[in-house]
């Protein structure tokens, strides 16, 4: 059984908050990320932790070391994604991240985001870890 993190929880995990030691704890080995929380990191690291771009490529070399292989956006996770955001009515680059995290065969979405304990298809359980 492995979760998905959610891009807030790579955020957290650099960001001066008390939610840090919790989310650097999901960087376990455990869990999986995927190329689109890879793009909404660098993003928010350069605009909300102002990280540099030296500093953002070592977190993401670290956070990839501490999780398993990324899952790739496909045109097939895009059309998932959007099945999803119908179905649950959900923000369409949130439902990306749920459909690439099914794909993955995982059982957990970590975020803070989301409705937590939501299930997505009797497959997919939606958890806070700061709640």
């Amino acid at each position: 059984m492995s979760g998905f993190l959610d891009t807030n929880i790579l955020v957290y995990a650099y960001a001066e908050d008390a939610k840090r030691p919790i989310a650097r704890a999901l960087l376990d080995g455990r869990n999986r990320i995927g190329v689109q929380t890879i793009n909404e990191f660098t993003l928010s690291a350069r605009r909300k932790l102002r990280m540099s771009w030296h500093d953002i490529r070592q977190a993401l070399e670290l956070i990839e070391s501490l999780t398993l292989k990324p899952v790739n956006l496909t045109y097939e996770i895009q059309r998932e994604g959007m099945r999803l955001a119908e179905r649950y009515e959900l923000g369409v680059y949130d439902a990306l991240h749920l459909a690439a995290a099914l794909s993955a065969n995982c059982t957990i979405f970590w975020t803070e985001d989301l409705h937590n304990g939501l299930v997505i298809d009797d497959r997919l359980t939606i958890r806070n870890p700061f709640a």
